[in-house]
């Protein structure tokens, strides 16, 4: 890959990677390191990378950052949220946006992670199994076992109106 294929590579990439990133690990910061990290190795490695391969390429790096990074924060995740729940009030929402974003939360990391690339960012099957590294078929019954719980976590749309 050549420096002016790099530049063109962030040019295009940089905003899907980053949005990927952000809802991925629900924090700016963390989502910036992700994408800076991605770019990073890909320069690194760019006499190995052909400019065809590279979106893939980036996406993967970005999805095992991410899942690095979860999987770093998760003890004091839950320590916080241990702390943090005996405080909380829940509250009813009707804005379906929010209620959405708190069902996707929710979902374990390879559920999410297959479901923001299929749903939010429209990737096909079979570039979600290039990236995350799972076959087709466990992509699409991730997809289906996410879309189940959000279902069920959401209900009916009567009572979330």
């Amino acid at each position: 890959m050549t420096v002016k294929e790099y530049n063109q590579s962030v040019d295009t990439f940089a905003d899907n990677l980053y949005r990927f990133a952000l809802k991925t690990l629900n924090d700016e910061a963390k989502a910036k390191d992700a994408v800076q990290d991605a770019f990073e190795k890909l320069w690194i490695k760019h006499a190995d990378v052909s400019f065809e391969k590279v979106k893939s390429y980036l996406f993967t790096t970005v999805y095992h950052n991410a899942i690095d990074t979860i999987r770093r924060d998760k003890k004091q995740d839950y320590f916080d949220s241990i702390r943090n729940t005996e405080y909380t009030v829940e509250h009813n929402y009707s804005d379906l946006q929010e209620i959405l974003h708190k069902a996707v939360n929710r979902l374990p990391e390879d559920q999410k992670s297959v479901v923001l690339l299929r749903d939010y960012e429209g990737y096909s099957y079979q570039e979600i199994s290039e990236i995350t590294g799972l076959n087709e078929s466990q992509v699409k019954v991730y997809i289906y076992r996410a879309r189940l719980f959000l279902k069920s976590y959401i209900g009916k749309m009567e009572t979330v109106i």
